[in-house]
């Protein structure tokens, strides 16, 4: 690890990925001082947990962070970066947790002018949130977008103790451009979700009696997971990207066409064997993706 600089880490936002942010920074062996900036009932649980040593209001703890991470949902993600800058000290590396960038980052660089910001993504979650579900491995064999701007923001000293300890956490660093990071998301992450959500929605609409519902197995669990997701998460992710979505949304919907032609015919194995080739892909790094699937 490089000279250690983040004597205190200053947490906004003391929910799930926050408080696990916390602990997790605990478990690789960071020593200074955490301070959580979040509801009381929130500050609360992290003390409880061990995430945070001590709660403040937000000036206060951005006046004394080395590094401050904004976890909260992402409007206001966006109006804490409206106010941060009188409070920063020029030492000071403000990143986030948000689950899309682009408007982000264009804020920060409007706003942020003493310290230094870099926009980041933690590719980790639960369908159940705040510090009470709080995990100190919840990044641990995850990825951990990091976006920045210009290339050059990597080399700052403030910027590779981050990434240290993103390492020293169990999580691996992935770096894009915030542009790229929002139209890589809207398949990645926000497709998945809105197909659960559209699954379940279908699924309530159609199967009335109780008993139908057991005629499911693990796969219907396993594809409605993501349904139970809260939309004031999503409402925010939705409002941010709408446009990366709108494609990938549109193009899925061809795909479910292309499918529904292939019923009946030998086109529809292909399908199967392409689907089967890339969901292996996903769990073995080495193994090309499918191509396309067409008619």
């Amino acid at each position: 690890m490089t000279e250690r600089r983040f004597q205190t880490v200053a947490i906004v936002g003391v929910g799930l990925i926050g408080a696990s942010f916390g602990l997790a920074l605990r478990r690789a062996g960071f020593r200074g001082r955490i301070l959580g900036v979040s509801s009381p009932a929130a500050t609360e649980e992290g003390l409880r947990r061990g995430a945070i040593d001590e709660a403040k209001p937000l000036a206060e703890a951005a006046q004394q962070a080395d590094l401050l991470l904004l976890a909260q949902p992402i409007c206001r993600i966006l109006d804490t970066l409206g106010s941060l800058d009188a409070w920063l000290q020029p030492h000071c590396l403000v990143t986030d947790a948000g689950s899309t960038k682009l408007r982000i980052v264009e804020r920060a660089r409007r706003s942020i002018q003493r310290a230094q910001f870099l926009g980041g993504h933690p590719m980790a979650g639960k369908e159940k949130r705040g510090a009470a579900e709080a995990e100190a491995d919840l990044f641990a064999g995850r990825t951990w977008i990091l976006t920045p701007s210009d290339p050059g923001e990597l080399q700052t000293a403030a910027a590779r103790e981050l990434l240290d300890w993103i390492r020293a956490m169990g999580a691996v660093p992935l770096i894009m451009s915030p542009e790229e990071h929002d139209r890589v998301v809207a398949f990645t992450s926000h497709l998945p979700q809105l197909l659960s959500t559209a699954l379940a929605v279908t699924l309530s609409e159609q199967l009335q009696a109780p008993e139908h519902l057991r005629a499911g197995g693990p796969g219907l669990r396993d594809m409605t997971r993501l349904a139970a997701s809260p939309f004031d998460i999503w409402r925010d992710i939705v409002a941010t990207n709408q446009e990366p979505i709108r494609v990938a949304l549109a193009l899925c919907l061809e795909t479910l066409k292309r499918l529904q032609s292939l019923l009946g015919t030998d086109g529809l194995a292909t399908a199967f064997e392409r689907a089967a080739a890339f969901a292996r892909s996903i769990r073995d790094e080495n193994t090309p993706p499918a191509r396309r699937l067409t008619t």
